[in-house]
């Protein structure tokens, strides 16, 4: 039933900044939402993720006052600010959404059953 699509990826140097963005063909109000980020050689790994309200948030401890997650419902988007990236925040960043409105503290991949293409964030000098 949706359809999301991520912008914003590129080539940044470390402790740079980016935000990425996330917008759904249909309406995101009902849906938790959250960040995944993939490496080479490496499973796709849980960045952060916000409840369909906004009201909760979780975040992986590894990106953990560095990201902030963010959601409009109004206009359907999510967004992922990214602040001094360090080069292993590289990976191919995905944004989901479960078919509830929850967002776990685990951030298990299992409930996320939309997924948008990816985009690519680099980091380095």
């Amino acid at each position: 039933q949706l359809q999301l699509v991520e912008s914003g990826g590129g080539l940044v140097q470390p402790g740079g900044s980016l935000r990425l963005s996330c917008a759904s063909s249909g309406t995101l109000h009902e849906h938790g939402v959250g960040w995944f980020r993939q490496s080479p050689g490496k499973e796709r790994e849980p960045v952060a993720c916000i409840s369909s309200s906004g009201a909760s948030t979780n975040y992986a401890d590894s990106v953990k006052g560095r990201f902030t997650i963010s959601r409009d419902n109004a206009k359907n988007m999510m967004y992922l600010q990214m602040n001094n990236l360090k080069p292993e925040d590289t990976g191919v960043y995905y944004c989901a959404a479960e078919r509830l409105g929850g967002c776990s503290r685990r951030m298990s991949i299992q409930p996320f059953t939309y997924w948008g293409q990816g985009t690519l964030v680099t980091v380095s000098s």
